[in-house]
């Protein structure tokens, strides 16, 4: 789960890191209000999950609070990277001296955290890290042991800074490796971190996200974790009901059981011509009233024409698979083609129950496939 700059830039606040002072606005009578009640230029954000806003124009500064409502009345109901903007942040614009960068983020190779650090931050970090991977420094933490002030000092010690911009920054990634452990997160980012003319550091911009397997635990995400600004409408619907879907391009609809067989299922409709519409996972042990209710959900997606449903029954019951098939199609709205393979347990009784209803079914995947894209 990802979180947006503000939300990011709140929780670094409230574990002491210095972030700009700046407001949430929803339209631009409020960007407005804010510029003007922060009396100096402003820096206007679109609040989207997607990294390079300010090559794409979401990220724009305003000299006085005019210019703030302009800027926002431009952004608010366009697009960025494909993403609506609805929320922007209006800060103070900062008179920065030099940028750095400082992450932590899990390397899945190590199979652990690794903080990073460079004294070349901004924009170009990427491209930074591909030309001259040495102007970033990595450190790859112990569990068991953690990361301290003195880890993050030590790391530093290859960077040419004086040793105010040293420790500063030091307790900047310390706090971040914090953050990160107390939040689940699989990536806590501040790019840039900026130097202002007092010396001080400040967060300019802030990125984190969270392990989606962890939000149960983390009152913070809770309830976000049901309403993602990103989710589609359907996405946001599943979600409710603890269905794990994602919306795809394609006209097919896939449904199985365990994530492994809905992205082989998803694979092999593309080998044979045909195009995914949604990845639909009921999981294992699925109930009725859960098929049901994915059964529906993919039945409602306007640019599905058929739908695939792919099961092998292990603890799921293909019996309850089916009564949950045929409940699901009672229920929605609008009927579509559906082709159905089961196999396991219960899958003679199964098959028979979607039989009585007319329901296809197919006895490997192969057939399944070839037999929906017919549909």
């Amino acid at each position: 789960m990802k979180l947006f700059e503000y939300e990011a830039k709140d929780l670094l606040r409230r574990n002491g890191i210095t972030v700009p002072t700046g407001y949430v606005a929803y339209n631009p009578d409020e960007a407005e209000e804010i510029a003007r009640g922060l009396g100096r230029a402003v820096v206007v954000k679109s609040q989207v999950l997607v990294s390079g806003r300010g090559k794409s124009g979401g990220i724009q500064f305003a000299s006085d609070a005019t210019e703030a409502r302009s800027i926002a009345s431009d952004l608010i109901g366009n697009t960025i990277k494909g993403n609506m903007v609805d929320t922007l942040l209006v800060e103070e614009k900062l008179d920065i001296v030099a940028q750095f960068y400082a992450s932590v983020t899990i390397d899945r190779y190590a199979r652990n955290y690794v903080v990073l650090a460079s004294i070349s931050g901004g924009v170009d970090i990427e491209e930074i890290a591909q030309t001259n991977p040495d102007a970033i420094l990595r450190y790859w933490v112990d569990p068991e042991v953690g990361f301290s002030m003195t880890d993050a000092v030590e790391m530093l010690t290859p960077f040419n800074m004086n040793d105010n911009d040293r420790s500063k920054f030091a307790s900047v990634i310390s706090i971040l490796y914090r953050v990160a452990i107390e939040n689940d997160a699989e990536l806590v980012e501040v790019n840039p971190l900026v130097r202002i003319p007092s010396g001080e550091l400040i967060a300019a911009d802030a990125r984190l996200i969270a392990d989606d397997n962890a939000l149960f635990r983390n009152p913070l995400f809770r309830e976000k974790s049901l309403h993602r600004w990103e989710d589609t409408p359907r996405e946001a619907e599943a979600r409710k009901f603890n269905l794990a879907y994602i919306d795809l391009d394609g006209d097919i609809g896939i449904i199985g059981n365990g994530a492994g067989l809905v992205m082989s299922t998803i694979d092999v409709v593309q080998l044979y011509g045909g195009r995914p519409g949604n990845f639909l996972d009921i999981g294992g042990g699925a109930q009725i009233e859960t098929i049901k209710r994915g059964v529906m959900l993919v039945m409602s997606k306007p640019e599905i024409r058929a739908v695939l449903i792919n099961i092998l029954g292990g603890i799921t019951r293909c019996d309850i698979v089916a009564q949950g098939v045929i409940e699901g199609l009672n229920g929605s709205s609008v009927k579509k083609p559906i082709a159905v393979r089961l196999m396991g347990t219960n899958e003679k009784e199964g098959a028979r129950i979607l039989h009585h209803a007319g329901i296809n079914t197919y006895p490997n995947m192969e057939e399944a496939v070839a037999g929906v894209i017919k549909l």
